[in-house]
């Protein structure tokens, strides 16, 4: 196992215990993203860059890898969803510096972005989820990142296939996905969520290709949601149900007593 899947599978132990320990929270669509937000803090990020989690749900992964990259303190991981706690059940700036955008409401996050990568010049990263495709004000923003020919600016599409209601397809349809975006004005790449080397090579891919066509890009990343524990993966039970205690236990059990290939 490599030091970067050894990381995803430390940040997935943490996510389950982490919404066991609160009593609530969102698992699955935390543990779909977990490659790509291990790569993006151990490998792609500079300092300077600037991640944007609009999928503010999956709180639960962003915290265990800030954790795991020593940028807030693992005894915190406890206090997730605690009065007074700055690890909230959606990301807020207001309680974790290390936040750059308060989540709630799918489908901000992207316009959010916009304002911030047109004012600073710096990479910007945002992790969106495939259920906020069906918001319009993700199109309105991706208009205006392609005018405005923000080459600082990718996003990624958790792209697991599920949402609270069910599949995503068959509530309200996002496919042709990739050529959607593309009529937008940017740039797509596909690959495997979970494929850590897969995940680098299009990071460093797509900024290239961003800079030369002055042009914002977009991953769409095929994940599982749950991904990592049997009775979890593609499951929209585990949507936003915590596991219970025996249930935490099979899946400490699984994570630590197997090796896995993505």
């Amino acid at each position: 196992m490599s030091k970067l899947e050894e990381i995803c599978r430390q940040v997935r132990i943490n996510i389950l215990r982490m919404i066991e320990g609160a009593g609530s929270g969102h698992p699955g669509g935390s543990l779909s993203c977990v490659e790509i937000l291990v790569a993006l803090y151990f490998h792609q990020m500079k300092k300077g860059d600037i991640f944007i989690l609009s999928k503010g749900h999956a709180a639960p992964a962003f915290y265990a890898v800030l954790a795991e990259k020593g940028l807030i303190a693992k005894k915190e991981l406890k206090t997730l969803r605690k009065l007074g706690s700055c690890l909230q059940g959606h990301t807020s700036s207001k309680y974790l510096p290390q936040v750059e955008f308060s989540a709630g409401i799918l489908g901000q996050g992207l316009s959010f972005a916009c304002g911030s990568a047109s004012a600073i010049n710096s990479q910007h990263y945002i992790l969106l989820s495939d259920g906020e495709m069906q918001c319009g004000k993700i199109w309105a923003a991706a208009q205006v990142a392609s005018h405005l020919k923000l080459d600082n600016l990718c996003a990624i599409v958790d792209y697991n296939g599920c949402q609270i209601d069910g599949r995503i397809n068959e509530i309200r349809n996002i496919e042709p996905l990739r050529e959607k975006w593309e009529s937008f004005g940017w740039k797509v790449f596909e690959t495997n969520g979970h494929n850590l080397q897969n995940l680098i090579e299009l990071f460093n891919d797509s900024a290239k290709v961003s800079k030369k066509s002055k042009m914002p890009a977009v991953i769409i990343a095929h994940t599982v949601k749950g991904k990592g524990v049997s009775f979890m993966e593609d499951n929209n039970k585990f949507h936003g149900k915590p596991p219970a205690k025996e249930e935490l236990s099979q899946a400490l059990k699984e994570l630590k007593g197997k090796l896995w290939r993505n």
